[in-house]
């Protein structure tokens, strides 16, 4: 094809640069291939790969795709092309990098595109010992979200928890944990056509029903349940452990190992459960709830079971603080957003472990239509404390708290006297209590209701309910006073002190100001105040620059009103 056509064919194939496409000159390979990082082919090879794949025009003007042909071509060909960058990119799938060329019949400019294949799961591809990534128009090394997502993905066809472990015995499994496995099994049964043969059923014909042993072999999932302490090395070098870990003026930890069937329940009882009192403005008597449910306690752990990604060799992790649960699981969160669960509206379309997840079931630890989230979510409703919390998971690992007190005692109240509050409603105004951001028709729904007040993100329950709950105090502070009453402070300082540094203003006004906002955003706020003093009321003026300035009032002659003043 000539030049104009092959121009032609280029920009209908690859239209636009993205992460996905990149057009370069690079009419030199001679330093091209493996030169400056973040400038050469590998670099940009690694930057593909690393999102879904994609392709590298050579031989083409950045931006325009204008053809310039590559004119130099070193010692490079497009035999040997593929394989000098393979073996420069580390992880690069070399099943899948293909080399194009293409030469124009009339001016014999030569255009390369390699064909760059996605990096294989979990492999994230490296140049110049770096991982890269395409940001605007550059590349940088990757940043740490993005490589956490790709160490997170999920290997497609696999289940680790379904592998049989031929050398494992019925000597390598708990006894206890068996006969504790067959009473769970026959409650979650006992409607089933074979309920009334399970009790003659031997260990043996038992475990393969349940799932637990493949043809009479233990599978991985059967070891965590059932398998005894002796039996963890025959999952090296996966770790099989539970750490609880008391993180408060005192400290203390413990490992739990298999079996988990019944270790599961060991570690929710070194969780220190006490009772706590909360007093409704409305009621006579207090209402008493535990710092925890226990049921919520084994539903998270039970969870962080299932879905932890094994081939992570990391351990699941239990924090105690004084006023909450941290639960901690390597991993993403696998289908969806933990928040679609609260509902209960949700029902998951795949698990991580979909073998152990299924023996779990049917042994009554686990539910596997969504419920277990939202069922710890009406939990801590039930009891007036702050809803789970996922906000600090990351692509790599899911990160659960459990609150164990209030955050906000005027949302505890409020859920204690208005039972009748919507799910949805209860969920936003969780957020609102832990000043996470909202969207402008759930913000403009809580307002119908007469349930907050505030201007985004700054918002705080409305002034009816700080009366409800008896909290006016604390309505006050996160309102704030009136920007009149704000400027009579002002005057009234200076008129007493005849000049005051823009410092002694923030700590005037700091104080009065709503207790929502960021020290920074209360600068500004005294800022934009004094301003307007200046430069709109005419009622103030500033002398010098910098730290050193000094505000006095202005009288109405416009003289400076510290001069009668001056040597006091």
């Amino acid at each position: 094809m000539t030049e104009a056509e092959l121009h032609v064919y280029l920009a209908t194939t690859y239209p636009r640069e993205d992460a996905a496409c990149e057009w370069k000159e690079f009419k030199s390979l001679n330093h091209a291939v493996a030169g400056h990082k973040a400038e050469d082919v590998v670099s940009y090879v690694s930057a593909i790969a690393n999102v879904a794949g994609g392709h590298l025009i050579m031989g083409v003007e950045d931006k325009t795709l204008r053809i310039v042909g590559i004119q130099d071509f070193k010692d490079y060909t497009p035999e040997n092309f593929c394989p000098r960058v393979v073996g420069r990119c580390k992880h690069l799938d070399s099943e899948g990098l293909r080399l194009e060329t293409f030469m124009a019949s009339d001016t014999g400019r030569t255009v390369w595109v390699l064909h760059v294949p996605k990096h294989l799961p979990r492999r994230p591809v490296y140049a110049h010992g770096e991982a890269w990534q395409r940001l605007g128009d550059e590349l940088v090394a990757m940043r740490p979200e993005r490589l956490e997502a790709i160490l997170a993905e999920p290997i497609e066809g696999t289940d680790w928890t379904a592998l049989v472990v031929p050398a494992a015995t019925m000597r390598d499994v708990d006894l206890a944990a068996i006969a504790l496995a067959r009473v769970k099994f026959a409650e979650h049964h006992a409607n089933a056509s074979f309920a009334a043969d399970l009790p003659a059923w031997s260990d043996e014909t038992f475990l393969d029903r349940a799932r637990l042993t493949r043809d009479g072999q233990f599978t991985r999932a059967a070891l965590l349940l059932l398998g005894n302490e002796g039996a963890v090395h025959l999952l090296s070098p996966h770790m099989a452990q539970i750490t609880w870990k008391l993180d408060t003026e005192e400290r203390a930890y413990r490992h739990f190992s298999p079996p988990f069937l019944v270790t599961t329940t060991q570690v929710a009882q070194q969780i220190r459960n006490v009772s706590q009192k909360l007093f409704p403005a409305n009621q006579l008597l207090a209402t008493e709830v535990m710092k925890y449910d226990p049921r919520v306690i084994l539903e998270a752990l039970h969870n962080a079971l299932a879905h932890q990604d094994y081939e992570r060799g990391a351990r699941i992790i239990l924090m105690e603080k004084a006023d909450r649960l941290v639960f901690e699981n390597a991993g993403g969160f696998f289908a969806g957003r933990a928040e679609d669960y609260f509902t209960g509206e949700k029902t998951p379309d795949r698990y991580r472990n979909p073998w152990l997840v299924q023996v779990m079931a049917s042994l009554g630890m686990i539910d596997t239509m969504g419920y277990g989230i939202f069922t710890m979510t009406q939990s801590q409703r039930r009891r007036y404390f702050p809803l789970p919390d996922y906000g600090k998971s990351t692509a790599s690992h899911v990160v659960l708290e459990i609150f164990g007190q209030a955050l906000d005692p005027r949302y505890s109240l409020l859920l204690l006297e208005r039972g009748e509050l919507p799910i949805r409603t209860v969920i936003l105004l969780d957020r609102v209590q832990k000043r996470l951001p909202l969207a402008d028709a759930d913000v403009r729904l809580l307002r119908r209701e007469g349930l907050v007040e505030g201007r985004k993100p700054n918002l705080f329950l409305a002034a009816h309910v700080a009366d409800t709950v008896g909290n006016q105090e604390a309505y006050t502070r996160n309102k704030g006073l009136e920007k009149e009453q704000l400027k009579q402070f002002v005057l009234v300082h200076l008129q007493r002190f005849p000049a005051a540094t823009r410092r002694k203003l923030d700590d005037l006004l700091g104080p009065l100001l709503p207790d929502g906002l960021s020290p920074e955003q209360k600068e500004n706020k005294v800022k934009n105040l004094l301003a307007e003093m200046q430069v709109d009321d005419g009622t103030v003026t500033v002398d010098g620059k910098g730290p050193g300035a000094r505000w006095r009032l202005v009288t109405p002659s416009g003289a400076d009103g510290g001069a009668s003043h001056a040597g006091k």
